[in-house]
């Protein structure tokens, strides 16, 4: 008689949290206020309302907006909040900073909807390997929620994990 295979980690009760299952979906756009100095340098408030006001802000329809200045420049914080605005109508979140702020906010809003309560002394693995490219502060923002209600929390795959944090006993 052969022996059965056995698969151990099912049996393990461990929970796995894939952070690429939860990425916001949704396309992404840049927009650096840099095309709107003039002479790459200063911002000139007629100029720019000019432009706000041509310009077809229908392209970022259900768009996800990060707006930032690649160009040491002084930008008024005024032209930043017009700009928002102006995208606010159209897009699904406008954040300033990078294409990393912006997928940094958007996973802080998704975790300000989740019940955490559902991992209450669960033993969670936080799979490390993803094709999408999720920032570490998304990790680090995971595991404040996280702490103070597992039993244990490791990183990695299910078969070879990384301890990171096990619940004292209960006394």
């Amino acid at each position: 008689m052969e022996d059965a295979i056995v698969n151990k980690v099912a049996q393990s009760g461990l929970v796995t949290l894939d952070l690429e299952e939860w990425y916001p979906e949704g396309k992404r756009v840049a927009y650096d206020i840099k095309d709107n100095l003039f002479m790459g340098m200063i911002l000139k408030e007629k100029d720019f309302r000019a432009f706000l006001k041509e310009h077809d802000w229908s392209q970022y329809q259900d768009t996800f907006v990060a707006v930032y200045c690649s160009e040491d420049a002084i930008v008024p914080l005024w032209a930043y909040m017009l700009l928002g605005i102006h995208l606010e109508p159209y897009a699904k979140k406008v954040v300033f900073g990078s294409l990393e702020d912006l997928d940094i906010s958007l996973y802080r809003d998704l975790f300000d909807h989740i019940d955490w309560n559902e991992y209450q002394d669960a033993r969670v693995v936080v799979k490390g390997c993803s094709d999408k490219n999720i920032p570490t502060a998304v990790y680090m923002d995971l595991v404040s929620h996280l702490k103070p209600r597992v039993r244990s929390l490791m990183f990695g795959e299910p078969c070879s994990t990384v301890p990171l944090f096990k619940q004292k006993p209960r006394a």
